[in-house]
This record gives C-alpha cells, structure tokens and sequence, in this order.
C-alpha cells in the first residue's frame, strides 16, 4: 500500500513538475530575464540607438549587482536596425522567433517601431519605453505599449507656446519625409491653428539623408523668424549650418528625437542658442533624486558622459525593472503587463509614470533647452 501510494505522489509530482515547465514563460528562467532591444546601432541615428541602450545597461547593470529580480539577471540581447523600417521589422522578428526574449525595451524611431508592431501585437509581447512621440504609437490604445516619455503633440504644443510667447508668429518647418517627421509637423500644425496661425514655409528630407539644399532655399525665401526641426540630428545640422552660413540669423527649435548631446557634438560651437524641447529631467545638473541616481548608475558602468538619450534608457529600464519587481517570482507577459498598469503616481523622484488598464501614457513632462558655449545645455 505504501508502495503504490508513494508512486502515486512520484507521477503527480513528475506530472506537475512538467507542467510547470511547459507553463515557463518565453525568456524566463530560473536564472535570466532575456530582454530584446532593436535600435539604430550604426548609420546616421546610431548615436541615438547607442546611447539609449547605454542608459538601459546602466539600470540593468545596477540591478544585477544587487541580486537580479527575483533572482533572476537582466540579459539585453540587442539587434540593429539602422533606423530603417524593413530592418526593424526582421529585427524585432528575430528576437522574438530565435532569441526568445520575453519582452522589449528602448526602440529608437516612429518609422521603425510601426514596421515592428505587426509582429509585436502577433507575439502579444510588451515593449516599453519606446524612443518615440508619435501620437500613431498612441492612437488607438495598443495594450503591449508603454511610453515613457511625452508625445509629439505635447512637445510641438511647448516650442509653439514659447515662440507665441516671444510674440514670434514667422514659423517655418523642416520635417523628415516619413512617419516621424509627419507626427512632429500634424504636432505643429495642431498648435498653430490653435493660435490661429499658418507656417510660412514646410519643407521635408529624406530618412538618413543630409540633402538639405532645395528644403534650405524654399526657408530662406520665406524669411522666418524661427524654424521648428522635426528630423535626426544631422540632416538638422546640415539645415543649421548651411543656412548660418548664407547669413540666416533666425531661431531654431528641434524635438527631443532629434538627440540633443549628438546635435551639439554635430553643430560645435555653431550650435550656440539652438533649442531642443526634452522629455526627460535635465541629466547634468543632481538637482532631484532621480538625477542622482542616474548618475551614480551611469558613473558605476563607466560612462561619465551624461545626456538626454541616456538618461530616457535610463528611466525606461526603471519602469521595467519595477514592474518585474511588481509582477513577482511567477512571472508571465501577462502578470507583467498587469504589473505595470499598477504604476499609478510612480514618482522616481522627479518623474512620474501614470499607467492604468485604459492608459500607457506614462508621462506628459517637457522642458525647453538652449546648447549653450562649449556644447554645453542649459535650461
């Protein structure tokens, strides 16, 4: 009687032993977490992707070193995309079919991020933190999408306010002739027409161009007080140049996508005055908790260079890291999801995320930036 009773317990054992490990979510171990970022590694927005992925390592990094989650180690598999579409797309493909990450982080462009959400939504795998404002990534709601950062809308809304507030209604805009470019330009547009105003001139590049002659013409011609750039950061430091060089003496305004440190490290000393809307609390200066962290995290991984792009790698690996945290030892895509749609008021300490089942907004925060002598930023 022993015997078979013990035979019994030894199958039901061996039964739920196996269930449990053909329950195992994607990615997960008992050891690792694996991670997947795609991202421009190289081409003209590779410094964007780059220093992202550095913001990510450092939180990652940090968390690591103190025993994981659950203890379990954070493990970014990364792919590049060279800020193009197509590659995006087998990007993000490759890291859900052949390396079976469990979720995502840190994308880096509009273009891109929409190649890959086909095959996100199929997967019904989480991405959060994408590099992106575009109100498409937005609307309508998309569950596995959680944005850290402001939109499009809330930028363009800023730079708009401020240049209204200068009683500056000249507004010329330069925009990259994709997906990106055309959220930043409907985000000005919205908030000129609220003002009851028109620009005087809109004019396109193409992705990963720096062909900015015949847009620079149809500018100058329209003579505008302030140009509003909506594209990466060197065919916008092509436009600069070049028109500083014919004797434009106008204001320029870029988004945040536009990679702030990569801009002034583009421009020199011809960046002096240029303006960036940020999403982000500003990186230089430890003047809220969340800053101080940042650098302490950054300085630990050896990266004494702080900037904007690191800085939103950084936050987004915090949102990450929480709701891991949040959604405990029996983690699933599920539980995870959930776990982050319980970051109600999440104050980092100095920034806060808002998420719920009906909104992964997270943030609204924008702030106004000047490149100042010697490549440095100040507010």
């Amino acid at each position: 009687m022993k015997i078979k009773q013990w035979l019994r317990i030894t199958a039901l054992l061996l039964l739920v032993g196996s269930a449990a490990s053909h329950s195992a979510e994607t990615g997960v171990t008992e050891s690792e977490i694996r991670v997947g970022q795609f991202a421009a590694q190289t081409g003209p927005a590779a410094e964007l992707g780059k220093r992202m992925q550095i913001g990510i390592l450092a939180q990652f990094n940090a968390v690591n070193a103190a025993g994981g989650i659950n203890g379990r180690m954070l493990k970014l598999v990364s792919r590049d995309d060279g800020y193009e579409p197509k590659n995006a797309a087998a990007a993000v493909k490759a890291l859900i079919e052949e390396d079976k990450v469990f979720a995502l982080i840190g994308s880096v462009g509009t273009p891109t991020t929409l190649a890959a959400m086909p095959t996100i939504n199929a997967a019904a795998i989480p991405l959060v933190g994408p590099f992106t404002g575009a109100q498409a990534l937005r609307e309508p709601f998309n569950r596995n999408l959680f944005h850290v950062r402001a939109s499009y809308f809330d930028e363009t809304e800023r730079i708009v306010q401020h240049l209204s507030t200068l009683g500056i209604v000249k507004i010329a805009v330069f925009y990259q002739n994709d997906s990106y470019g055309k959220a930043g330009l409907e985000g000005v547009m919205r908030a000129l027409e609220q003002r009851k105003l028109k620009p005087v001139a809109s004019v396109s590049v193409e992705r990963n161009s720096v062909d900015v002659a015949a847009p620079l013409a149809a500018i100058l011609k329209a003579a505008p007080e302030a140009v509003i750039q909506i594209s990466a950061y060197k065919s916008c430091a092509a436009l600069i140049q070049q028109a500083k060089a014919k004797g434009y003496g106008g204001q320029f305004f870029n988004v945040s996508f536009v990679g702030s440190k990569a801009l002034s490290d583009a421009l020199g000393e011809g960046g002096v005055g240029v303006t960036i809307s940020q999403v982000v609390p500003f990186p230089y200066t430890s003047s809220s908790v969340i800053v101080r962290e940042y650098q302490q995290r950054m300085l630990e991984a050896s990266h004494p260079d702080f900037d904007f792009s690191s800085m939103e790698g950084f936050l987004a690996a915090k949102v990450f890291t929480e709701g891991l945290r949040r959604a405990g030892r029996g983690l699933t895509r599920e539980s995870f999801v959930t776990a982050l749609e319980s970051l109600r008021d999440y104050n980092m300490g100095g920034f806060t995320i808002n998420y719920s089942p009906k909104n992964h907004q997270g943030s609204r925060f924008t702030d106004l930036t000047l490149i100042g002598r010697g490549g440095r930023f100040v507010r």
